[in-house]
């Protein structure tokens, strides 16, 4: 029997011969006994048939298409969009916002990390939610995303925040309350899956409680309601964002234990928080652990972690320096950052770590490529893959900030308290040492004395009752200041002395009267909008009462605020002055506004001033944000002289600089700083002159290394990798673009296809300027609803508003391909990669086997004359899925060049150029290069998979070992069922991983075809 297997080799179409319609591209020929088996890529995976199954498909000349420049760009359009890859950006003009460069940043570190976990640690005011959003529409323009979960403090539930900036995504969210959240956890035990109209859905954390998590028991009368944690199997959403995540922070609360259950199941996960971030935090721990529980295993891992950044960042500052010698530095750079315990187990056996210890170990480097090693060095951050940090100076202030001090005196009555204050909490700390809930509660009374005398007797009287409000204890930063009945007890004759000397103050209340003329100032500005703060409920309280009475049009809210009227006050506060019901002054706790936007407003008076630099940053980002218009915004801070408070304002929190710019990347010394800070105060062995030289010292020192941090950063690094400037950052999205996906092409694409399908005798698309108007006769919609009939199905107001128009009776539709004409008119309906018009105009587009087109382009890179050229489609298969458009010309100088001349290139006039000349030549020198990179590829993604499963394997281990030791010492009934379903979602979650590593690692592999060949006549400048 003679062997067939002559005629196949890797690369060749080929179809099975009992059905023509299985085809696929040979990967290898293995030869055999009596007949070759040979490898087919088919339908996404390898198959082996014998070759006398097989036939070639013949590239028969009239296989070829002539392509004009317009037909041929759309097709290259229609390419991309079809078989999205990593290195393209497709939620860039995406989404109805500014283009900020600076957004994208987290965007690339998500789709380019191992697995779509993303903790974004950005600044206030940097703009998370639309961070979070541009995440979302990358993952829909690479595959169906249909659930998301959004979970968020409830303020921002009330406030409506997230669905109006998920609108300016096109994409319709609904909240659910208790009742839906239990239906919906009932339907999910009942039929197994998540019901399909609460798939885009919005979470408060206050819905989270242990009823909800563990279920109810039932009695005689009612059975047991299942919990999260009795789903079987649980809902898997396509992705969870977590935004205000330091709400999960305490591990044994219903937040972190349903947030944790929720992400678990989730195929991504996005994590937001402008709380501080510190290297060494346990916070950081908790959050990260939570997002990827295999990597960082308990807090010894995250500790052996984070040893390699300093030598990592190192190196990346000996590269960037181009000093003599830098190649040096950074080669013994990497040799610390691999003898760490992290860089011994882990970094060191990572191939992309090896590569580039042997680029610094070379001796010599082009110009070019140190750039791109600059990158490449930081992207072995060990924290790089799963955390995006950027601070507000990396990007630029957004305002200016002017700070005011006003200094409001005590009268004598009101001094004479605030000593038999003094007094009682020293008296107490010495008499009760040791007793921290005591001095805390003692610490508390006396910041509510500082902040409002007047507002001291409600919260002594709430603590003699024990009526103790949790949540306005937390709003003040008091937690672990929450009164027990044993504390009151012991100083329950110190509380009534003071009580009573508060009833019988008789005297005015200066800081109120400065308020009140702050106000009366404020209203003869064109932006009379004032915002104060206070720690405290109390306070707020008996500011409203007299505001009130005065005559202002004043607002309050407070984590105890009901939903409608946070909502109500918000939408009259943003009102203008003229209106009526309009509100010129609102009172806020730091809950009352956590995570909103209030950037119409340009000036805040903090009526008490928080000890942790850090809320106070919080409390000025609230208007110091993307979006303020004004030039500089007004931060007034009243303090009383010659008080604790005020010697720590004067020495400390001027010093530190939260007044005049947003703080940087030196968390970690402002933590110690905010700890410090209440040991000196609290410390009543001190006297009044020792503690402010304890004040001193601490500015001097401390802060001081504050200010050196901040001077090293603007040259150095950055506490989670290095300093990300704003050229680098729009470098980085540049490179991600495609000019393929803009709106140039997109709108070529989609005008293509209308003529196709409607005829050629009339514009479709009508307009010159970025606002256009799309007009179809009433046939012609018909004939477009059968195309998007056969889309897939998205519950969404852009496919349904699409439908809607095309089934209805009017022929004119306005349109925009451009994102920034797309938020000015937002009833226009904006052509994107993901709009349905533009799918449709991607399928409709016949994606012909080859085709060939003749184009004409002007450029000195290389000689006038004629040039044959070929486009292929790369595939890359295995640990990385990805695509990319491969261009290949004779003249390995055009090469480097093509893809840029192609954008620009017209017809050439020559309307036929088929067969495509050199076709051959083409061909072998399209082999050489494929064959390259394929070998190194499947060496990349052999050394990558040991790498993996041997890291997922020891984390998994670590892992399993640690929740079994938590299960054995667990002692109620509720925390056994929670570290047993860890430990099983754990086991099922680790098996999963390691057959997908197998399974990617078998089908290593680079599939090539030509999708284009051309000739460019090239034409001096």
């Amino acid at each position: 029997m003679t062997n067939p297997s002559h005629r196949f080799a890797p690369g060749q179409i080929v179809s099975l011969k009992s059905d023509p319609s299985v085809r696929g591209a040979v990967v290898s020929v293995t030869p055999g006994t009596s007949e070759d088996s040979i490898t087919v890529f088919v339908d996404g995976s390898r198959e082996n048939f014998y070759a006398s199954q097989l036939e070639v498909e013949p590239e028969r000349d009239d296989d070829f298409h002539n392509l004009t420049c317009d037909q041929f760009h759309a097709y290259l359009t229609a390419l991309q969009i079809r078989y999205p890859g990593l290195s393209n950006l497709y939620s860039l003009n995406a989404a109805r916002i500014n283009f900020v460069p600076y957004q994208y940043r987290p965007v690339l570190r998500f789709i380019r990390s191992d697995r779509p976990r993303l903790l974004i640690a950005d600044s206030v005011g940097v703009g998370k939610t639309i961070e979070a959003g541009l995440i979302l529409r990358e993952l829909q323009a690479r595959r169906d995303i249909k659930s998301v979960l959004i979970i968020c403090p409830r303020a921002l539930v009330t406030e409506e925040k997230w669905l109006r900036e998920m609108k300016r995504f096109s994409e319709d969210f609904t909240h659910l309350d208790g009742k839906l959240l239990r239906y919906c956890i009932n339907e999910t035990h009942l039929d197994g899956e998540w019901p399909e109209q609460y798939q885009k859905v919005i979470l408060p954390y206050s819905l989270f409680d242990d009823n909800l998590l563990y279920g109810r028991e039932g009695n005689r009368r009612r059975r047991r309601t299942k919990g999260l944690l009795d789903l079987d199997p649980p809902p898997r959403f396509d992705l969870v964002i977590v935004d205000e995540a330091h709400h999960i922070r305490n591990q044994n609360t219903a937040n972190h234990g349903s947030v944790r259950f929720f992400c678990d199941h989730a195929d991504a996960a996005v994590f937001l928080t402008a709380t501080p971030i510190q290297l060494g935090s346990r916070d950081l721990f908790v959050l990260l652990n939570t997002l990827r529980p295999h990597l960082i295993i308990d807090e010894e891992a995250f500790d052996h972690m984070s040893e390699p950044n300093p030598f990592i960042n190192e190196a990346v500052e000996a590269a960037r320096s181009q000093e003599q010698g830098w190649m040096l530095r950074a080669k013994r750079a990497l040799k610390q950052a691999a003898a760490t315990s992290w860089g011994q187990s882990i970094l060191k056996e990572n191939p992309e770590f090896k590569r580039i210890q042997s680029v610094v170990s070379s001796g010599s480097i082009a110009p070019a490529e140190r750039v791109q090693l600059i990158t490449d060095i930081e992207e072995l951050h060990t924290f790089a893959g799963i955390l995006n940090r950027t601070r507000r100076r990396d990007i630029g202030e957004f305002t200016i900030r002017r700070a005011d001090t006003v200094e409001v005196e005590l009268t004598p009555d009101q001094e004479h308290i605030h000593k038999t204050v003094l007094e009682t909490q020293e008296e107490i700390f010495r008499r009760l040492h040791g007793e921290l809930n005591v001095n805390f509660m003692m610490t508390t009374i006396r910041r509510q004395l500082a902040s409002c005398l007047y507002g001291l007797e409600p919260l002594l009287e709430e603590i003699l009752s024990r009526h103790i409000n949790e949540l306005s204890w937390a709003e003040a930063d008091a937690s672990e200041a929450l009164p027990q009945a044993e504390s009151v007890t012991q100083i329950r004759d110190q509380i009534e002395i003071i009580l009573e000397n508060v009833r019988t103050m008789n005297s005015p209340d200066r800081k109120l009267e400065a308020l009140r003329k702050i106000i009366r100032e404020r209203q003869d500005l064109s932006n009379n909008k004032l915002m104060v703060f206070s720690s405290f409920r109390h306070t707020l309280a008996y500011l409203y009462k007299h505001l009130k009475s005065d005559g202002f049009r004043v607002g309050m809210v407070h984590g105890g605020t009901p939903d409608d009227e946070r909502v109500d006050l918000r939408n009259r506060f943003e009102r203008s002055a003229e209106e009526t019901d309009s509100l010129d002054v609102m009172l806020f706790s730091e809950v009352g506004c956590e995570g909103l936007d209030y950037q119409f407003c340009d000036c805040i008076v903090n009526y008490d001033l928080p000890w942790n630099p850090m809320r106070i940053e919080q409390r000025i980002g609230r208007i110091d944000r993307m979006g303020q218009e004004s030039e500089y915004v007004t931060i007034i801070n009243l303090i009383t002289p010659r008080t604790v408070d005020a010697d720590i304002y004067e020495r400390c929190l001027l010093r530190i600089g939260v007044f005049e710019s947003a703080l940087g990347g030196s968390e970690e010394i402002l933590g110690d700083i905010t700890t410090e800070l209440q040991d000196i105060a609290e410390n009543y062995n001190l006297t009044e002159e020792e503690r402010r030289t304890k004040l001193q010292q601490l500015a001097d020192n401390k802060i001081l290394l504050i200010q050196e941090t901040e001077r090293l950063e603007s040259h150095q690094l950055e506490l989670f990798g290095t300093r990300f400037p704003n050229n680098r950052m729009e470098k980085e999205v540049k490179d991600a673009s495609s000019y393929w996906l803009s709106p140039e092409s997109l709108q070529r694409l989609v005008a293509l296809y209308l003529q196709r399908k409607l005829g050629t005798e009339r514009e479709y698309i009508l307009g010159e300027g970025a606002l256009k108007t799309l007009r179809l006769s009433i046939d012609a919609r018909r004939t477009l609803l059968q195309d998007f009939q056969q889309l897939s199905r998205e519950r969404s107001p852009v496919y349904r508003e699409w439908e809607n128009w095309l089934k209805g009776d009017e022929q004119h539709l306005a349109i925009t391909f451009e994102a920034e004409c797309a938020s000015q008119h937002p009833v226009s309906a904006f052509m994107m990669p993901i709009h349905p018009l533009v799918k449709q105009a991607v399928l409709g587009l016949e994606m012909e086997e080859h085709v060939v087109t003749v184009l004409k382009a002007q450029t000195d890179v290389v000689p006038t004359g004629r040039y044959d050229f070929a486009i292929y489609q790369w595939q890359f298969h295995g640990i990385k899925e990805d695509m990319i458009l491969k261009p290949i010309a004779l003249d390995r100088t055009l090469t480097a060049h093509l893809s840029q001349l192609l954008e620009g290139a017209v017809d050439s006039g020559v309307q036929d150029a088929n067969p495509p000349p050199r076709r051959d030549e083409l061909e072998t020198l399209h082999h050489q290069q494929w064959a390259t990179a394929r070998e190194e590829h499947r060496q990349r993604a052999q050394a990558l998979a040991a790498y993996q499963s041997e890291s997922l394997t020891t984390s998994h281990r670590a892992r399993i070992e640690l929740v079994r030791e938590q299960l054995r010492q667990a002692t109620s009934e509720n925390i056994r069922r929670m570290k047993q379903s860890e430990i099983n979602r754990a086991e099922e979650d680790y098996n999963r991983r390691i057959r997908e590593l197998n399974e990617a690692m078998e089908r290593a592999e680079i599939t090539a075809k030509p999708v284009a060949y051309g000739i460019l006549e090239v034409e001096g400048r």
